[in-house]
């Protein structure tokens, strides 16, 4: 066909194309990009005028009926303009935007209550760098009279948590590592790894309060069995390593999980040209696979180290509650920074007078909120530089 017959076939005249075919047209037109902020605006003046009318004007109702107006006036104006199909489009994009807002509210309303009022206690003096050592009532009632600095820090709970988390850390990673490297490389899928994935998988969904009394029971069993051969004298197991212990077992299927699914990702090529160099598996394994999921495998670990770096209820019965700082795991009592924060809301060292307890506390939860946040940038972090090189760099 001639171009001059494919232009004769075409309507000279635009009026004479079809009219769906002018309808598509104009219905691809797309919409002023203010459009969406003139929405929102005149929904929210509706739900305000609403809430004026038939409630005391209450942020929560102004809010939801701002979104479910914008929701369904976006829909509206868009299927109008662009077609159903576009309008559906808006609307899934729109319901994704609104849940994740809805989703982000909780955080932001914790970060601004805690940061607003603990930042008062974490600017007094002392409190990064002291403990609760010669802290009474009476100095609490004194500070707050004369209005100067609360007394007491948070030093002794900074070590404790420090310390009890890496000797966790100790604990749970060679056994997840291992247990991982013998799921993926060694197993064939028999009855061994079938039980170790089921109990992996229960460790998972236990409650930490369990996990502690494990620790507990675990801790004097083994003390009593040396106390009955003479090599000790005494068998108190509530101590920094049983703490350590009950963490343990919350960390262990954390980094078994992390680490399986990093050893997976490897790719069997890897593995299948070691071996065709004649070099043997456990090597193979340490000098390629390892290596291939080492970033996978440091920021499951660093994830694990936040999740288990705020837990209450393990070292609450484990670890107990001292007010000075303790350096030894294996003798005395230890305080963590979560227990800490409890005992100064629980109970206060003045009960009639209880605003620097609070202060405390806040102050406190601020921190451990700031140290799990710098955990889960540093997992970030490790993924992304020690992500292997791709391309021809």
């Amino acid at each position: 066909m001639t171009s001059s017959t494919r232009t004769a076939e075409r309507p000279s005249n635009p009026s004479q194309e079809p009219q769906g075919s002018r309808r598509n047209k104009l219905a691809q037109r797309p919409l002023p990009p203010w459009t969406w902020v003139v929405v929102l605006v005149a929904s929210a003046v509706v739900a305000a005028a609403l809430a004026a009318l038939f409630t005391d004007f209450h942020l929560g109702f102004v809010f939801v009926t701002t979104l479910v107006l914008f929701l369904v006036t976006s829909y509206v104006v868009t299927r109008s303009r662009a077609g159903r199909r576009k309008a559906n489009d808006e609307l899934c994009r729109n319901l994704v935007y609104t849940a994740f807002i809805l989703a982000l509210i909780p955080l932001v309303s914790l970060l601004w209550s805690v940061t607003s009022v603990g930042m008062r206690g974490l600017t007094e003096p002392g409190f990064l760098t002291s403990d609760m050592m010669g802290v009474s009532g009476t100095t609490d009632a004194e500070s707050v009279q004369e209005g100067t600095s609360v007394q007491g820090g948070i030093v002794h709970a900074l070590v404790g948590s420090l310390m009890i988390t890496l000797a966790a850390a100790a604990i749970s990673v060679p056994i997840g590592l291992l247990t991982s490297i013998y799921l993926v490389e060694y197993s064939r899928g028999g009855p061994l790894a079938r039980a170790i994935t089921f109990f992996v998988d229960v460790m998972t969904g236990i409650p930490s309060i369990v996990a502690g009394l494990f620790g507990v029971a675990a801790m004097s069993w083994f003390l009593g069995v040396l106390n009955q051969a003479g090599l000790i004298s005494s068998s108190r197991s509530t101590m920094g390593i049983t703490a350590a212990i009950a963490l343990s077992v919350l960390m262990i299927p954390i980094v078994v999980r992390t680490t399986e699914e990093m050893l997976r990702v490897v790719p069997n090529e890897l593995r299948e040209a070691s071996y065709a160099m004649g070099v043997r598996k456990w090597r193979t394994i340490t000098k390629v696979v390892l290596p291939t999921a080492i970033s996978g495998i440091a920021s499951g670990v660093t994830l694990a180290l936040a999740r288990v770096f705020g837990e209450t209820a393990p070292i609450l019965v484990t670890a107990g509650f001292v007010v000075n700082v303790n350096w030894n795991l294996f003798q005395g009592w230890m305080t963590a920074l979560p227990v800490y924060i409890y005992r100064q809301f629980q109970n206060p060292i003045n009960p009639s007078l209880s605003e620097p307890s609070y202060q405390r506390a806040w102050a406190a939860a601020l921190v451990l909120i700031f140290v799990v946040m710098m955990l889960n940038l540093i997992a970030r972090i490790i993924a992304k530089v020690f992500a292997p090189k791709t391309g021809g760099r």
